[in-house]
């Protein structure tokens, strides 16, 4: 059997896809969470085994265990979320080799998720530069460029720095602000002064945490900062606190985004847009802005000679999309050529497939 496999490791699942040498898709399975960061290496181990098991259960006849007895894939591509250096990509690199019987090597691609993305750049000989935006759970913007041979180098990233310093533009981001704006009004009110407008979002978030009125608003704090670890078992204990903190702020976003989309809520879309105009800095942070100097940021890619490709489960929406590409116009960012990548896994199979062809 000779396939080839790409697995997209995110915050949320592990989405795993089998080619063959033409690129035609195989199999599809799904596992769970697989940050690098955020787990331990055998649950991140366990979840890549169910994604890639499932994966192959749907592609033969036979069940396949892993490791599997005999070789099975002609190369395999991991975009893991959290593997953010070279020392976190060989430790990942070592417990897929074994899971997988691939030995560590050009056989095993290991790299940040952000890198799956960027594999829309090989279709536009226009252009020489890709910026890669992933914006789901968490978040990390990564630039591009392409050698002659078709290989995507890595050029520079921002942002990646997890949801307590940074994750600019995700869920986590999200949770955050929509918290940090009901606090704002809460300091305002105790200035005494009116409130501009009515939230149907603060209802929601207030109503989320048991939270019984807007005046008892300040009580969200030691909800979002009790650790989980700190709570006894209890039948009494709320869901919400049983839960890790930055799932407590993740766990907004559906609200924030119903609010503002389809209620129209301002305070929900101010919310969206100090988001969007987070990503937004973290994507121009890696570009040639007017007026910029190239040789002081050499490094930098010029927008209008380049890819954007977005990836995520926020970015996927169409409106919040939007956000970010008007922030990036205020900031005097505009692409040759903008892409919503929604089926990672599938394009990097294609892609392993294409470069080992060539």
């Amino acid at each position: 059997m000779s396939v080839f496999l790409c697995v997209d490791c995110g915050g949320s699942k592990t989405s795993a896809v089998i080619c063959d040498a033409n690129g035609n898709i195989l199999g599809r399975g799904l596992g769970g969470p697989s940050n690098f960061s955020y787990i331990p290496l055998a649950a991140f181990t366990e979840a890549v085994r169910v994604a890639v098991s499932s994966a192959l259960s749907s592609c033969v006849n036979t069940p396949i265990t892993l490791p599997p007895p005999t070789e099975l894939f002609v190369s395999a591509w991991f975009g893991i979320a959290g593997v953010d250096s070279p020392s976190v990509a060989q430790n990942a690199s070592i417990a897929l080799s074994v899971l997988l019987g691939i030995p560590a090597g050009p056989r095993l691609i290991v790299a940040n998720d952000t890198h799956l993305l960027a594999a829309p750049l090989r279709l536009h000989l226009d252009i020489p530069h890709a910026i890669t935006a992933i914006a789901g759970t968490g978040s990390c913007v990564v630039s591009f460029t392409k050698e002659p041979s078709g290989k995507l180098v890595e050029l520079a990233r921002a942002g990646g720095w997890g949801w307590l310093l940074g994750d600019e533009g995700s869920g986590y981001h999200v949770g955050r602000e929509a918290i940090r704006q009901i606090m704002l009004d809460v300091s305002r009110a105790s200035l005494g002064m009116s409130l501009l407008y009515k939230s149907t979002l603060k209802c929601k978030i207030l109503s989320h945490f048991g939270i019984k009125s807007e005046q008892a608003a300040a009580e969200i704090l030691a909800i979002v900062h009790t650790p989980e670890k700190a709570i006894n078992n209890s039948d009494n204990i709320p869901g919400y606190l049983l839960v890790p903190r930055e799932k407590r702020l993740s766990q907004l976003t559906p609200l924030v985004f119903e609010a503002a989309f389809k209620d129209n809520d301002e305070f929900a879309l101010r919310v969206l847009r100090n988001v969007a105009g987070g990503l937004a800095d973290q994507i121009a942070q890696l570009c040639i802005g007017p007026g910029e100097n190239l040789a002081i940021k050499p490094r930098g890619v010029v927008a209008t000679e380049a890819i954007l490709c977005f990836g995520g489960s926020l970015v996927g929406v169409e409106g919040y999309r939007a956000l970010v590409l008007d922030e990036l116009r205020k900031r005097g960012c505009v692409f040759r050529h903008v892409e919503l990548v929604q089926d990672a896994a599938a394009v990097g199979a294609a892609g392993l497939a294409t470069m080992t062809a060539a």
